[in-house]
């Protein structure tokens, strides 16, 4: 592993663990170049995955442009980092596993819905206005209406 202060090319592990559910080795290395001490992480990768958009385009799948979208929808409520996390590692499990290299927006992005719909009900409508493109007040007060608890 290459330092990322220095650029040596060769550190040193002094550290490894498995980190939540065993889906992510934690190890914290050493660059005896210039003495940094930095963390890295290391996860399986069943397969490559790539996302195909609405607009027909591919892209490689992003895991960290996913974990970016549930710290927005989830921004200032009670969800520790930890917790998106494991979502992020159920849902890129949940693809790998699904058999296709090849995986919709809108498969990702109904996971993602399941997810934040049983975690927290502010962060599932923040998400869903984005996801389903809601343009009024109305497709808020829609929204809010299914929900379960919802004024009726």
């Amino acid at each position: 592993m290459r330092c990322p202060f220095c650029h040596h090319g060769d550190t040193q592990v002094k550290d490894s663990r498995p980190t939540e559910e065993n889906a992510t080795i934690r190890r914290r290395r050493y660059c005896p170049e210039c003495g940094s001490r930095f963390t890295t992480f290391e996860r399986v990768q069943l397969r490559e995955l790539t996302v195909r958009k609405n607009n027909g385009k591919k892209a490689p799948f992003d895991r960290e442009k996913l974990t970016r979208s549930l710290q927005i929808a989830l921004r200032k409520r009670p969800v520790e980092d930890d917790r998106i996390e494991r979502i992020v590692n159920s849902i890129q499990r949940r693809l790998e596993t699904l058999g296709e290299t090849e995986i919709p927006t809108k498969a990702i992005g109904e996971m993602v819905m399941e997810h934040l719909a049983d975690l927290d009900q502010v962060g599932y409508v923040r998400f869903a206005s984005v996801y389903r493109n809601f343009r009024e007040a109305k497709d808020f007060e829609e929204f809010v209406g299914t929900l379960d608890g919802g004024d009726d």
